[in-house]
């Protein structure tokens, strides 16, 4: 499934980021979360980032620029979390079994603790909606193009049987980010063990392991 370009790729080799960069993102972070972002200026977020509004227009032509930048920034900070627990169980070289819970834990988990989507979806749904739901081609494709990996490497250890990771990526994908925006459920989510018996109970049965 060929696209353009692909989200994944360009989250994981976004440049590391330099001081005044650090200091913009950081600055413009907070004065979503404080503000929202349609009540946040330029000005504003060169105040908070203590340089000049030439400054930060120099780095970022307008408010959308800005805007994208947290937004990757988010993506990675999301992605990289993700890695990390999933590195702590290929370290013990646990079962796909447990490699999968945790995958799963760790996407309600980091979906659900995000401070800005939150934030946006209580104050400023109609900003935040659709990049979710109607125009959220991009975050699907994030998410299914990292299970697609997942479930090729653990393929390619022999721990699952072959055969095509995108449709299966993709339906994990989805779920995952509708029962981490709509939170009323009647399905078993209220805590961390909790999630992790649902995806050992009914998700890990969908990647067919032996």
């Amino acid at each position: 499934m060929a696209t353009l370009t692909r989200l994944l790729p360009l989250v994981r080799g976004a440049a590391p980021e330099d001081r005044n960069q650090t200091r913009v993102l950081d600055a413009a972070l907070l004065a979503f979360l404080d503000f929202g972002i349609k009540r946040t200026s330029m000005a504003e977020v060169a105040r908070r980032s203590r340089l000049s509004l030439a400054t930060l227009y120099r780095r970022f032509a307008g408010k959308s620029d800005l805007i994208k930048a947290v937004g990757l920034r988010q993506a990675r900070e999301f992605v990289d979390e993700v890695d990390a627990a999933l590195q702590r169980q290929t370290d013990r070289d646990v079962s796909a079994e447990e490699q999968i819970v945790e995958l799963f834990a760790a996407f309600i988990t980091g979906l659900r603790s995000n401070q800005l989507i939150h934030r946006l979806l209580a104050t400023e749904p109609e900003l935040v909606l659709p990049y979710l739901t109607i125009e959220g081609a991009p975050v699907i494709e994030l998410g299914r193009d990292y299970l697609a990996e997942f479930i090729t490497r653990l393929q390619q250890e022999g721990k699952l049987p072959p055969y095509d990771p995108e449709p299966l990526a993709e339906m994990i994908a989805r779920t995952a980010l509708s029962l981490a925006l709509t939170p009323q459920t009647v399905i078993p989510l209220g805590d961390d063990a909790a999630i992790r018996k649902f995806a050992r109970d009914h998700v890990v049965v969908s990647f067919r392991v032996p």
